[in-house]
């Protein structure tokens, strides 16, 4: 079976070790929180770009339109859902102090995707409001808006960065060979 439930008999209250009984965590016998980080660390970058664009460049925001915060609310409704997928492929893995560092940065990954999808927002609705109206309003909205579009989008790109890295760290660090493997597959001393 393509996706495979690991929950075996559902009911209506969650497993021990985290298993929820709705949600799937394996995809092709693959944890399903290594296939969707891959979205949020392309997602939030993505949306980032087309924030501050969106912010900086208005012939971009009017053809980008209501795109640049539906790319943000995509990211913000997947980050959850990989950080949920995390914390259950947590409970099935040796805990070391690399993967600690990977989920307490995790945890946090909600709050900047929620961040840029406000700043992508602001990029776009701000402008399409004053746009709207009879007059422009007041020339420091528009700047105020970019400077906040600008920041929450670094953060969140900064911040996904991190917790990236801290979780190729955790999973790669003294997993393989600083020189390529010897014929039957063990690594030679290096030295």
């Amino acid at each position: 079976m393509f996706l495979t439930p690991c929950a075996g008999v559902l009911t209506s209250t969650p497993h021990q070790k985290g298993d929820d009984p709705v949600m799937v965590y394996e995809v092709n016998g693959l944890p399903l929180h290594v296939l969707l980080v891959h979205v949020i660390v392309v997602g939030v970058p993505f949306a980032a770009f087309l924030t501050v664009l969106s912010a900086l460049w208005p012939a971009a925001r009017r053809r980008l339109g209501i795109i640049t915060p539906i790319v943000a609310l995509g990211v913000l409704i997947m980050t959850p859902v990989a950080v949920q997928a995390g914390e259950w492929l947590q409970t099935r893995v040796h805990s070391t102090p690399l993967i600690n560092a990977h989920v307490d940065l995790g945890t946090t990954m909600t709050w900047f995707a929620g961040g840029l999808f406000v700043a992508a927002l602001l990029a776009w609705g701000v402008p399409t409001m004053m746009a709207r109206r009879s007059h422009e309003g007041p020339p420091w909205v528009g700047v105020v808006v970019a400077i906040v579009a600008v920041v929450l989008a670094g953060a969140s790109v900064v911040q996904v960065y991190r917790v990236g890295e801290s979780g190729s760290t955790a999973v790669w660090t003294g997993n393989f060979c600083q020189v390529p493997v010897d014929a039957d597959g063990t690594c030679p001393a290096s030295g």
